[in-house]
């Protein structure tokens, strides 16, 4: 009789690290003896009994700890309880669960250790059944019964056991599948989920972030030490795990190529992320895919929940803003509604749908998402899109503008992702012209008080300008404008007296004398002349403009009244006083009626009349405007503006004429703590704020002593004038 194979496989422990045999055993009948009773043909064969458990036991393949592994806080957690791992693709979820089991079965910590890839409902129960097999030496006709097997043994088991399921991909492809929670199991899941139902009280959602700096450099340092530039490094790739170490890899593999060099490389937009990353075939550390595979993956699964489809395009639009302060009321613009053809709620669930996914982080204001991963994104944007997508984002930056920027974290994050959208598409933002959104950023830094910051915008936006239109398009006057205007604001008048001078000229010959923009160019070279104290011929300028806006605009266009308005204010500088206060009350009614209450023109009408009371001696009246006045501005322009924080001051200077010197001190020291927080340390505004209170501190202290001469003494009563109504106006 021949010898017969039977499907039998229990028998020794199979080591997780060393291939698994799964060999049928053999065993020889020749001499098996039966007796045949009737015509029955009933055989018994006797086989040896399983073979006991060999703890501990481990099932699956761990993945081996990366090279030159980073220790992080997160580790702390894995040894308490069952956790879940959230996280962006490559933050090094696996990793840390790869680190966690490695430790605890060379410690000896666990009797059974699974490692589960579980990409699929079917991968978990297929790993449940390896582990059924290995422990419980009881075959079951399918894997469905085994695995169930398997969980009922957890459940009741005193001996200390690890599951890992690592990369799940759909929380329902857990249903049902969860390890019992008990004092002696532990789980870790790993996945870019982090939908409700992942967490429990019994196994809390773990998000894990990119490297910290010091992380980021420790890792590169010991993988690349003979290299500089390393903390830089890791700022450009945004300390993400996965892009440091392929980037370690790509520069290892080239020993011409400086840290310096790849960086140049990685800056050039005209590059893919795949073209300064390793090939598939040269990934470090078993990595699976590269870096752009990895997300690719998760961004298809996002575009498949509900709404169907919105979730890429929403992506694209993001990948072009700020990746760490992208508002949220910019996806919700009228704009980018009709353009996905969606309402409001379900670019909402669209978001909600990323979020879900690791691929951005939302919260009700502000949507994040790694800067790797936006450059992962645009690099799938066909070049025949882009420019369309980046005039989409551009005009919703502008209607999610608000007039008045009473909300200065708002305006901020408009501006970043304003500059984030042309640093990344600037060609298309400059087609026959320059985008508007491009002048608006930067005129909101300067009246944000970041002047430095403005005159910096502008001069590159003039570069820009003059590259993509010529040195005589309109655009490229107006870049030059702000640029000059600017300077003005800050206290440069030398460098913003002769720019105007030079803009005039080009401005009447390239747009004509009577066109609206060489006049306001005419009328801010005025303003700041007389700023640098050439009153006198700011004085024969503004009368030579009056003349024109009045031939040319008429006597109630808001041009003529802001003319009428600051020519008014430095006739009485000049020693013109006696019709000063009767001129700014005209021209405030004439703002009130022409262009509105609110409107900027208006309140700074307003302004100068209670100055110029002030300097009348009506210290009560001005007193009392002031304060209505910084009301309505908080109201309108919001209590961080400028112009507010001017009113202010200006209110306080007031009551230190009055003789209340002491109100003035508390009342510019709650300024400067406001100042100080919106404007910096370094803006004038501020210095001039620290002069006056410790002025003031040094009047007080007088006024004790018996030597303090009077409101004159203190050189107030000019403070706070503007005489510039029109200085801030732009072509």
């Amino acid at each position: 009789m021949p010898s017969a194979i039977l499907g039998v496989t229990e028998g020794v422990p199979v080591d997780l690290e060393q291939p698994r045999t799964t060999a049928a055993a053999t065993f020889d009948v020749h001499d098996n003896q039966g007796v045949q009773i009737g015509d029955g043909n009933t055989q018994h064969l006797h086989l040896p009994p399983p073979a006991p458990v060999r703890w501990p036991v481990r099932v699956g393949v761990l993945p081996p700890i990366a090279d030159r592994y980073q220790h992080r806080e997160a580790e702390a957690q894995l040894a308490e309880t069952s956790v879940v791992l959230s996280g962006l693709g490559g933050v090094g979820k696996s990793q840390l669960a790869a680190r966690h089991a490695h430790a605890v079965w060379r410690d000896e910590s666990v009797d059974l250790a699974v490692w589960i890839n579980a990409v699929t409902r079917a991968a978990v129960i297929s790993g449940y059944a390896d582990a059924a097999e290995r422990v419980l030496r009881d075959p079951k006709s399918t894997a469905e019964k085994a695995a169930a097997a398997f969980q009922t043994w957890l459940s009741s088991t005193d001996r200390r056991w690890l599951i890992v399921l690592d990369d799940v991909q759909d929380p329902a492809d857990l249903k049902g599948l969860w390890p019992s929670s008990t004092p002696t199991g532990r789980v870790v899941v790993t996945t870019r989920r982090r939908d409700a139902a992942l967490s429990r009280d019994d196994r809390p959602l773990i998000e894990v972030g990119v490297f910290t700096e010091a992380e980021s450099v420790a890792y590169l340092t010991a993988k690349l030490p003979a290299h500089g530039q390393l903390r830089e490094l890791a700022d450009d790739l945004g300390h993400l795990p996965l892009a440091l170490a392929q980037a370690a890899a790509f520069i290892a593999d080239k020993p011409l190529l400086t840290v310096a060099d790849y960086r140049e490389r990685l800056a050039d937009r005209r590059r893919t992320l795949a073209q300064v990353m390793p090939a598939a075939d040269e990934l470090p550390d078993e990595h699976r895919d590269t870096i752009a595979a990895t997300w690719s993956l998760s961004i298809e699964r996002a575009d498949s929940l509900r709404p169907e489809g919105l979730s890429r395009p929403l992506l694209e639009i993001i990948s072009l803003l700020d990746p760490a302060n992208t508002p949220v009321a910019v996806l919700t613009r009228d704009n980018v509604l009709a353009h996905l053809a969606v309402d409001a709620d379900e670019v909402g669930d669209a978001l909600a749908c990323l979020h879900r996914l690791s691929l951005i982080t939302l919260d009700a204001k502000t949507v994040r998402a790694h800067a790797l991963l936006q450059r992962a994104v645009r690099d799938t944007i066909e070049p025949e899109r882009l420019t369309p997508l980046a005039h989409l984002a551009a005009d919703a930056l502008l209607l999610a503008w608000p007039p008045h920027e009473t909300d200065s974290s708002l305006a901020a994050a408009l501006r970043s992702s304003a500059i984030a959208l042309h640093l990344h598409t600037t060609p298309a933002l400059w087609g026959t012209e320059g985008h508007a959104v491009l002048f608006k950023t930067g005129n909101s830094m300067g009246e944000a008080g970041l002047l430095a910051d403005a005159i910096a915008y502008f001069r590159d936006l003039r570069r820009h300008a003059e590259h993509h239109l010529g040195p005589d398009h309109r655009d490229s006057l107006h870049a030059r404008h702000e640029v000059a205007h600017w300077n003005g604001q800050v206290g440069s008048y030398a460098e913003a007296v002769p720019e105007y001078e030079h803009l005039v000229t080009a401005s009447t010959r390239i747009l004509g004398p009577d066109h609206r923009n060489t006049l306001i160019v005419r009328a801010n070279l005025a303003s700041y002349r007389a700023k640098a104290g050439d009153i006198t011929s700011a004085i024969t300028d503004f009368e030579r403009l009056l003349a024109d806006r009045l031939r040319v605009l008429g006597p109630d266009d808001p041009d003529t009244l802001a003319t009428r308005h600051n020519l008014a204010g430095w006739r009485a500088e000049a020693g013109d006083r006696a019709e000063a206060v009767t001129e700014f009350e005209r021209s405030v009614a004439d703002h009130l009626r022409f262009v509105g209450p609110d409107h900027p023109r208006t309140l700074l009408a307003r302004n100068n009349l209670a100055a110029w009371r002030a300097a009348a001696g009506d210290h009560a009246r001005a007193i009392t405007d002031l304060e209505q006045l910084a009301d309505d501005q908080r109201r309108v322009l919001g209590p961080d503006h400028r112009e507010t924080l001017t009113t202010r001051h200006l209110l306080a200077i007031c009551y230190a004429s009055a003789g209340q010197v002491p109100t003035a001190i508390t009342l510019l020291r709650q300024l400067l703590g406001d100042q100080l927080r919106v404007l910096g340390p370094d803006h004038p505004d501020v210095a001039r704020t620290r002069t006056r209170v410790r002025k003031l501190s040094d009047v007080a202290q007088d006024r004790l002593e018996g030597e303090f001469g009077g409101a004159d003494e203190l050189g107030v009563t000019a403070e706070g004038r503007r005489n510039d109504l029109g200085a801030a106006d732009g072509p």
